[in-house]
């Protein structure tokens, strides 16, 4: 099988290599694999500012569809031709994540999914919504179930209101599910393009933060002055000031991302005096990819991605350093 794999880290250190394909094993399943989707950790491993003591080479992403391709003895969940996606770890199949739980995320501790096939265990696996194609059902693994909690962290009710931050693919995923809650939802980004197409999909109120770097103020300003309720915030140290300013007392920001430096002091005042909740969101369990994936089947949704021919793995990870995309970016394999 052709794969790619990180010999030595660096986006230009990519090797496209020959690989022996992998035969299962008990209890395991080979799944051909027809579209990947990346995401920032992926770029952070193949750089090596996520792990650098990781063992090389490994085969990078945690995020693929396909379909099964064979299976091992004892296995009896799936047969060859039902169309799959790989949980992000393993071993995380349900209840509150635990050291051993956390160990065995695809593309990090083993192999991930930038293959034509991956061997996985038959428990780590779902089933693909009907309606979506394997380019739109790659996308789901990490972004999606990362949205997905991140909104269960702030307990919306409809009427709620969500403030996203940029266009990536978490992003769009917390635009869509939000919208599936009845909740509000303002969004920033540096473009204005982008923002337009984030208000076709359903975004309230939009505002570029490169022309009013206060976005804080602005997002209590669209609230009357109370702020959100939630804050899906994937920037990291470099946001989360901003971002405590934006809730409500009492409000939650879901900490899902490390995209932006440090811009000052962690804000413990901002903490006590909003009673603020923050909730570190690491993608999820099982149990809530397949949660999640009823409720995509029944709203008919679909993720919104740029496709790409999986020879061009080197350019895609650039154009996600760039940060220019909206939604994800999504290689299909053939």
């Amino acid at each position: 099988m052709r794969a790619w794999q990180i010999s030595a880290f660096g986006i230009h250190s990519l090797e496209f290599v020959e690989r022996l394909t992998p035969a299962p094993g008990p209890g395991e399943v080979l799944v051909s694999v027809r579209a990947i989707s990346f995401n920032f950790r992926d770029l952070m491993m193949v750089k090596g500012l996520y792990n650098p003591k990781m063992q090389l080479p490994r085969i990078p992403c945690s995020d693929g569809a396909g379909e099964v391709a064979d299976v091992g003895p004892g296995v009896t969940a799936w047969k060859p031709g039902d169309r799959v996606a790989g949980i992000f770890m393993q071993n995380w199949l349900d209840g509150p994540l635990t050291p051993a739980r956390a160990r065995g995320a695809l593309g990090g501790d083993i192999d991930g999914t930038l293959a034509e096939y991956i061997l996985v265990k038959e428990n780590g696996l779902v089933a693909l919504p009907e309606h979506l194609s394997f380019q739109e059902a790659a996308t789901l693994p990490c972004a999606a179930v990362t949205a997905w909690n991140a909104l269960a962290a702030g307990d919306l009710k409809p009427g709620s209101t969500v403030l996203i931050q940029g266009t990536g693919g978490v992003s769009i995923f917390a635009l869509q599910f939000a919208r599936l809650r009845g909740a509000r939802v303002l969004g920033i980004s540096s473009s204005y393009e982008k923002l337009e197409r984030a208000s076709g999909m359903g975004l309230d109120a939009g505002l570029n933060y490169r022309d009013n770097p206060d976005w804080d103020r602005w997002a209590l300003d669209q609230t009357g002055g109370e702020g959100v309720d939630l804050v899906v915030e994937v920037g990291g140290a470099g946001t989360l000031a901003r971002s405590l300013k934006a809730i409500r007392i009492g409000g939650t920001v879901a900490q899902v991302g490390v995209l932006a430096a440090a811009a000052e002091a962690f804000p413990i005042p901002l903490i006590l005096h909003k009673m603020a909740r923050i909730r570190g969101v690491y993608v999820g369990s099982r149990r809530d990819f397949v949660e999640m994936n009823r409720a995509i089947s029944l709203a008919q949704l679909r993720p919104v991605g740029e496709e790409f021919h999986w020879t061009q793995a080197r350019e895609v990870f650039e154009r996600m350093e760039e940060a220019s995309h909206f939604g994800k970016l999504v290689l299909t394999v053939s």
